[in-house]
């Protein structure tokens, strides 16, 4: 497992090395998977709703859907675990039940839930790897859909069963599924870590391979770099 910290860049000679590469999504058509059957209707009225992700290291995720369209803002943080462990030395260790996770803040009227895991699963993770994401093992980096409500459960739900039912992955989907209790935004320096630190080895293997794979499948939906929504954090 590495220990990623802005303040250390691993060399890439290292990356080499360590037979690092870019975390890719393993599904069969290597493509685009279906919509979802089963999605929230659409709404003419703007407003904000809130989808919670995991899927290994936060960077990637959180870049991921800053670029899609009707997202309006990212964080990354914290989820599974209790509020006086979310912080990311204590998250490292593996043991204190948190996922690496994004809160994703998105307009219903520009872009639904279903869409959003359609990216999750085409784009941004192996859903068939259990507790660990390419070069990142634990189970802080386990891939989780944190639902809100019930309509979130059901749609999620329906669409790995709709997902298994294609077969399309070639090993079963181990992604969790589990009811929201809290989300814990991370330490400021990890936000916007695609965005800021563009050249970091890591996320040059790792995660600018993700987002140009969005821009690729999803065409319509991809936007590009724009000025994020800053919050204030830890």
């Amino acid at each position: 497992m590495i220990h990623r910290s802005p303040l250390h860049v691993i060399p890439l000679a290292a990356l080499l090395m360590l037979g690092l590469s870019a975390c890719q999504p393993a599904s069969a058509t290597n493509g685009a998977l279906p919509a979802p059957t089963v999605d929230a209707p659409k709404t003419t009225v703007h407003g904000e709703q809130v989808a919670v992700l995991a899927g290994g290291c936060f960077w990637g995720i959180e870049a991921v859907f800053e670029h899609v369209k009707g997202v309006h803002r990212v964080i990354a943080g914290y989820s599974g675990g209790n509020a006086d462990t979310a912080h990311y030395d204590e998250v490292s260790e593996g043991d204190t039940g948190h996922a690496e996770s994004v809160q994703v803040h998105y307009d219903p009227a520009e872009v639904s839930y279903g869409t959003l895991l359609q990216v999750f699963f085409s784009v941004a993770l192996d859903p068939t790897e259990r507790n660990r994401q390419g070069p990142d093992v634990g189970s802080q980096y386990r891939s989780v859909i944190f639902y809100a409500n019930p309509e979130q459960q059901h749609i999620a739900g329906a669409y790995i069963a709709q997902l298994t039912a294609a077969k399309s992955f070639p090993a079963p989907i181990v992604t969790q599924l589990v009811p929201l209790q809290a989300f814990y935004p991370a330490e400021a320096y990890h936000q916007h870590y695609f965005r800021l630190h563009p050249n970091n080895p890591y996320i040059v293997f790792n995660d600018a391979p993700k987002v140009a794979q969005l821009q690729q499948l999803f065409p319509t939906l991809y936007q590009p770099d724009r000025q994020v929504v800053e919050v204030q954090l830890r």
